[in-house]
């Protein structure tokens, strides 16, 4: 058994792969499969998407009426928010650690998740990881929609519809992705930055293993930081549901990519692609993958690990560089 085989319990077929886009010599077919593994199967950004038509057509309060603020209204964004997280990581965690309905299959990490754990503030890893998402992580998930669409309202973020520019509306979905991942590179290597990370993303990296409300249980800095990408479209015109389309994919996606299990499985077959083991790894051995596939920042950089045995012994060998000065 290799190195990599006994420190995990369940490790993908082959190695990690990064987008397609960025391959050379371009291999359009290779791009094309990868899109439609992400928008038009049953997929994460396929359901955020429908998620953000529905709650702009039924629990957004609309333009008109954000122009002036108002608890009202805000405290209405704040409960829908709270219920989206709730549903997404509380449903989530339920099913694949409390019911273990699909047992460790698919399982990264099956040590189980800390009950009762000094590292922790609330002295246990869900009890921690939920007070910080639900407080400061849908705080600021709520604080950063409220001031986009206030913007907006009041002319002084532009605002796109779909008679102004309607290729443009859907392709501005398609690109919003691959902005978050470009956006939390930099702010990731950034908080691994020695005083930032004691200061704020050592709370984060208390989950060396990880469950769905591990994603968002950051420190009020890092969540700061981390949702700052919306920002963007002060420069970028946007229709409020990008914006919300934008909020609910950084935030619900930070559920689901700490899940700890690779996919739902339905009939044993992987239905809905859920944790990455790329990211899995970035909270086992620190030094590796700060970003995500969608731009191969860490392949650039000489970061990343695609869960091989080779890529394994590099970090290794990095590490001890790092060591011996």
């Amino acid at each position: 058994m290799s190195e990599l085989d006994r420190q995990w319990h369940y490790r993908p077929d082959g190695p990690v792969r990064v987008s397609p886009l960025f391959q050379w010599p371009p291999n359009p077919m290779a791009f094309a499969r990868w899109v439609a593994a992400r928008w038009f199967n049953i997929a994460e950004n396929a359901i955020l998407v429908l998620l953000a038509f529905a709650c702009w057509t039924w629990f957004q309060p609309p333009l008109d009426e954000v122009r002036t603020f108002a608890w009202g209204w805000v405290g209405q964004m704040y409960l829908r928010n709270l219920i989206l997280m709730t549903a997404v990581a509380g449903g989530l965690h339920l099913y694949f650690y409390r019911y273990r309905r699909q047992e460790d299959r698919l399982h990264f990490d099956a040590r189980p998740l800390k009950e009762q754990s000094r590292a922790f503030t609330l002295g246990g890893q869900v009890r921690d990881n939920m007070f910080w998402t639900l407080t400061s992580g849908v705080g600021f998930w709520t604080a950063y929609e409220v001031l986009m669409l206030w913007a907006m309202a009041n002319g002084y973020a532009p605002v796109m519809t779909w008679a102004d520019n309607p290729i443009w509306f859907v392709l501005l979905i398609f690109l919003t992705p691959m902005w978050i991942s470009f956006h939390f590179y930099w702010i990731h290597r950034w908080l691994h930055w020695p005083p930032l990370y004691r200061l704020a993303h050592a709370l984060h990296h208390r989950n060396t293993n990880v469950g769905p409300w591990s994603g968002l249980s950051m420190h009020p800095v890092e969540h700061l930081l981390f949702f700052s990408s919306v920002l963007l479209h002060w420069i970028v015109a946007a229709h409020p549901i990008h914006i919300l389309f934008h909020m609910q994919h950084q935030a619900l996606t930070a559920a689901t990519s700490h899940t700890g299990f690779e996919g739902l499985l339905v009939k044993d077959k992987n239905r809905l692609a859920l944790g990455t083991f790329h990211h899995q790894m970035h909270h086992r051995y620190f030094e590796c993958n700060y970003g995500n596939l969608e731009v191969p920042w860490d392949k650039w950089f000489g970061s990343f690990h695609d869960g091989t045995e080779e890529a394994h012994q590099r970090m290794m060998e990095r590490r001890r560089r790092l060591a011996n000065g």
